[in-house]
């Protein structure tokens, strides 16, 4: 028999959301999603490592061999997206998804910034705009950011999406894709009604995404649906037919071994709804996410969890630099470090000025006398450096 994987193909563009570039082989999808999560996961693969050190020697060349550390990894963030990019479009015959800097979601103009950023640094590499989505979180500031990109012809594919209004104003916005996330939804709800467990046609997620689906084809809106973070089979099976579906490996593998009949679940040509058309400006938008605790707390929580997945990159970054320099980065961020805590200028930090913990300032403080000198920390986290890298 078919498997369900063969069979979903038929009703569905099935997307491989992973940063793996074995896995994207094995599937081979249509497309592929990125984010800074993913990235950081295949960053552990030995075998990136020297995409890795490619971006950092090319951020370094670019900005300069006297920039501070933290503005090479800044940079060096940046060329890794769009290297993985490029690896991940000589496989998939479709699009890349890229995702712009969470920690920008609440600033239009700063997201747009960054949006051509990225789209120059592909088109600069040979690749057009038809081949990249611009990953951009659901919160107003995203949508109108996306708004002007699209009309700027950069297509976009709005994340973190888990309201309705939300939707909507992606729509309206004319954006490219959406990617609602089917899972994360049924985690708040299960959380929030103490149930262990909810049928697939009961699914939260899924219930959501299919309102979605159905309103944007009744309406004729050409904004592409794509049901992403999904937790189980169920999820995605009741979901067959949607426009786009990113997978992760995991369930890519249990679809692709299991033999089971597939139905379609969801039908352009056929869906309808019975709600009436919207239009969500600010203060409609505002007002249904207030309404909307799910959706709130899981766009806030999902912001915070991608920027924190990005620091950590960063801190990864930083000291994959200081290795690929030969310590000459290290020198850097030793004096960053000096000059971030030496509030008064007079050469040395004192416990009172130290921001980081104690047992970091007593593990520094080798002569016991109080006060950090720059050849004390110096020698401090060269030690912690050598360790690691041992």
């Amino acid at each position: 028999m078919v498997s369900l994987l063969d069979q979903l193909s038929e009703m569905t563009v099935v997307v491989a959301d992973t940063g793996d570039l074995e896995a994207i082989r094995k599937f081979t999808p249509r497309d592929a999603t990125t984010n800074p999560s993913l990235i950081l996961a295949a960053a552990q693969i030995p075998a990136y490592q020297s995409l890795i050190d490619e971006a950092l020697r090319s951020s370094r060349r670019l900005i300069g061999s006297n920039a501070p550390v933290e503005d090479v990894v800044h940079e060096a963030l940046d060329e890794i997206s769009v290297i993985f990019g490029k690896e991940i479009l000589k496989i998939v015959p479709g699009r890349v998804s890229t995702e712009v800097d969470a920690r920008l979601s609440w600033d239009t103009a700063a997201t747009v910034e960054k949006g051509r950023k990225l789209i120059r640094l592909y088109n600069d590499a040979g690749i057009s705009n038809d081949r990249v989505l611009i990953k951009i979180a659901s919160t107003w500031e995203g949508i109108k950011a996306a708004e002007i990109l699209e009309r700027e012809g950069i297509h976009c594919n709005l994340t973190l999406l888990f309201g309705f209004g939300q939707a909507v104003a992606c729509a309206e916005a004319g954006v490219t894709l959406i990617s609602p996330f089917v899972g994360r939804i049924l985690d708040w709800f299960k959380a929030d009604t103490g149930r262990d467990s909810y049928p697939g046609p009961e699914d939260p997620g899924v219930i959501s995404v299919t309102r979605i689906f159905n309103y944007y084809k009744t309406f004729g809106y050409t904004t592409e649906v794509m049901g992403a973070s999904f937790r189980n089979l169920d999820e995605i099976t009741e979901l067959a037919g949607c426009d786009l579906l990113t997978i992760s490996p995991k369930l890519l593998d249990q679809l692709r071994e299991s033999p089971a009949v597939l139905q379609r679940k969801l039908d352009a040509a056929s869906s309808s709804c019975q709600e009436a058309q919207i239009h969500v400006d600010r203060e409609r938008f505002d007002a249904l996410m207030a309404d909307d605790r799910m959706a709130s707390d899981k766009l806030s929580e999902g912001i915070k969890g991608f920027s924190k997945a990005i620091e950590t990159l960063e801190q990864q970054l930083a000291h994959r630099l200081a290795e690929v320099e030969g310590g000459a980065a290290f020198g850097h961020a030793v004096q960053e470090i000096f000059l971030l805590n030496d509030f008064n200028g007079d050469g040395c930090i004192t416990r009172d000025e130290w921001l980081g913990s104690d047992a970091v300032f007593d593990a520094l403080d080798l002569d016991h006398d109080g006060r950090l000198s720059q050849e004390d920390i110096r020698r401090g986290f060269g030690a912690a450096l050598t360790l690691t890298t041992a």
